[in-house]
């Protein structure tokens, strides 16, 4: 139970609306049992007074009645009010969930992330947190709303009889107690085989829509559907047996029940408060301990999801409680003005008991130099990279920008001073403008439509002239081309259009430092050429490093660097090398 404690702790900032969700739920059950209870005795009483003429001429029909018309419209309207209540509770109570459940994983880094899939991480933040909404508007109010009118049955039994009372409540507490525990051991298994499998089938389903393309291409469709008709076997045979507990639930609640009625009618019987002829009176306390069902139905549902609320609880906070292990200087004051890099014996690992990656890199870079790193693949080109965007840690050794250690920037200041052509450009599922100006710093506010109408037409304009640039003249035609959806993933595009596309976010940010991770893979060489000088046209004041397999536009660069194995081989300008090194060399002779 101590995981749901930091949940919990959440529903305060929500008391108020819980509060009232609460109250009307209390009042609903209040009504339906005062419906019931004044309703059989105003029967029976009206038979009764129907025995003699005198007591049918003296007997009040109209107070009662309109109890009875009462107690209905307040029944309506509080379940009514509850429902209203209680969802939007839960609605803003899962809305907070989820933004502090983000808040938590945002900050994570890619060591912190290692090992989790994507299909699982999006089934913690939205089914595991749906899952917790059980939580409040399952569990919470019925217990409490059971609860609050057990006090209230109470004092009004007590009124008519005081012993009957203590029978009554006596029950049906020990019903409020153990029942739920019982229905608790019973659900615990079933629950969260359910949860489970759905997190698996939804995990499958995922993956087998994202690899649909690769999956039909090698013909292994039916291998991959096969594997989840598996998983949705498990899932119903686990919903199955979970019904099969819900019907036993509520069995169970229905006879423990009636045997407190019959108990009750059996006690009240022969007599209520001193009065050994009950008459009309025996119906009232009948029909109000009949109408107590309502109270204990959702008990037996609650707690059968107690399970699979733990569960849920277990896996977001497994997620959420790591400690970031990449933090940023919040604080600190410090820019990249110029981007001059420098890394100090470099080391880096993967897993602490792996070789290393990195194995003590050092490299020098002055603002405004450009530099090109060549190597084989999985050399840990890529992997330097990510230690100058801080998507890594390096494990010892020390990483400078501007000469200021790199973990003294906050993140704002990394991101603003740092462009990146990445290996794999994501384009979100957006139009062409969202997918540009991301690129971009946050537009001014502008008081007036028409200021900002202007802006957005002056910044659209300045967009298809970078589309123009880097070669994709054919997105812009059209009306409204920035408009155009690129779908999931840039879908719409080919492998080249969307690495373009890449390139024109480097244009559009004014960063002092470009990192470029191959930039023109996948481009045939006459559009790599024309993409590099364009790039070394934009980067003339501005420090660069290029990843590469290739040696388009060597013959620019400042310094190039050979990497072998984790380490830095052999440096030198483009003549040198050709002149001194073999593998250099031959790797010019295939371009040739």
């Amino acid at each position: 139970m101590k995981v749901l404690l930091p949940f919990i702790k959440l529903f305060k900032h929500q008391w108020l609306m819980m509060l009232i969700g609460l109250i009307l739920s209390v009042v609903t059950l209040l009504s339906a049992i005062g419906l019931l209870s004044l309703s059989g005795w105003f029967l029976s009483a009206s038979a009764v007074a129907g025995l003699t003429l005198v007591a049918t001429q003296s007997f009040n029909y109209f107070t009662p009645a309109g109890g009875v018309r009462f107690f209905s419209i307040a029944r309506t309207a509080s379940r009514y009010g509850e429902r209203l209540a209680t969802h939007e509770a839960t609605f803003k109570l899962l809305t907070q969930l989820r933004v502090w459940a983000w808040r938590k994983v945002l900050p994570l880094s890619a060591r912190n992330m290692q090992g989790v899939r994507q299909g699982e991480l999006l089934n913690r933040l939205v089914a595991d947190v749906d899952t917790l909404d059980h939580i409040y508007l399952r569990l919470i109010t019925p217990l409490f709303s059971a609860l609050i009118l057990l006090v209230c049955l109470y004092f009004f039994v007590a009124w008519i009889d005081v012993k009957l009372a203590l029978i009554l409540c006596a029950g049906l507490l020990s019903a409020w107690l153990v029942l739920p525990l019982i229905f608790y051991q019973l659900g615990k298994k079933p629950g969260v085989n359910e949860l489970e499998s759905k997190r698996v089938f939804r995990v499958q389903l995922l993956e087998y829509m994202q690899g649909l393309a690769e999956i039909s291409l090698f013909g292994a469709n039916q291998r991959f559907r096969q594997k989840m008709s598996d998983s949705e076997a498990k899932l119903i045979d686990s919903q199955r047996a979970m019904a099969n507990v819900t019907a036993f639930s509520q069995a169970a609640l229905i006879v423990c029940h009636g045997v407190i009625v019959l108990f009750v009618l059996y006690v009240a019987s022969s007599g209520l408060g001193g009065d050994s002829y009950p008459g009309p009176m025996l119906a009232l306390v009948t029909f109000l301990a009949l109408a107590c069902i309502e109270m204990l139905q959702p008990i037996a549902g609650a707690f059968q999801h107690l399970s699979a609320c733990i569960n849920a609880a277990t896996r977001v906070n497994e997620l959420v409680e790591q400690t970031p292990d990449i933090t940023f200087n919040a604080r600190a004051t410090s820019v990249i003005n110029k981007g001059a890099l420098q890394l100090k014996n470099i080391v880096f690992h993967y897993d602490d008991d792996s070789q290393p990656v990195l194995n003590g890199i050092n490299l020098s870079i002055h603002a405004g130099q450009k530099v090109a790193l060549l190597g084989q693949t999985g050399c840990g080109k890529s992997t330097l990279l990510s230690l100058i965007t801080r998507d890594w840690e390096a494990t010892s050794g020390e990483l400078l920008l501007d000469r200021v250690a790199i973990n003294q920037y906050s993140q704002n200041a990394l991101t603003s001073g740092i462009s990146l052509v990445s290996q794999r450009i994501y384009l979100f599922s957006g139009t062409l403008r969202s997918n540009l100006t991301l690129a971009q710093p946050e537009p001014l506010q502008y008081e007036t439509y028409a200021e900002r109408k202007a802006a957005q037409d002056l910044n659209d304009k300045h967009l298809i002239e970078v589309l123009n640039k880097v070669g994709l003249a054919v997105l812009t035609e059209g009306d409204n081309p920035l408009d155009a959806w690129v779908g999931e993933g840039g879908r719409q595009l080919s492998g080249g259009e969307k690495r373009r596309i890449g390139v024109a976010r480097v244009l559009l940010r004014d960063a002092p430092l470009l990192l470029l991770d191959e930039p023109t893979e996948g481009l045939d060489k006459r559009t790599e050429r024309d993409i590099l000088a364009l790039l070394f046209e934009f980067a003339a004041d501005k420090t660069v490093l290029m990843i590469s397999h290739r040696l388009t536009a060597m013959d620019k660069m400042d310094e190039i660097y050979l990497m072998e194995e984790g380490a830095l081989r052999t440096s030198g300008n483009h003549a040198k090398l050709l002149e001194n090194d073999h593998y250099y060399a031959s790797l010019h002779q295939t371009l040739i």
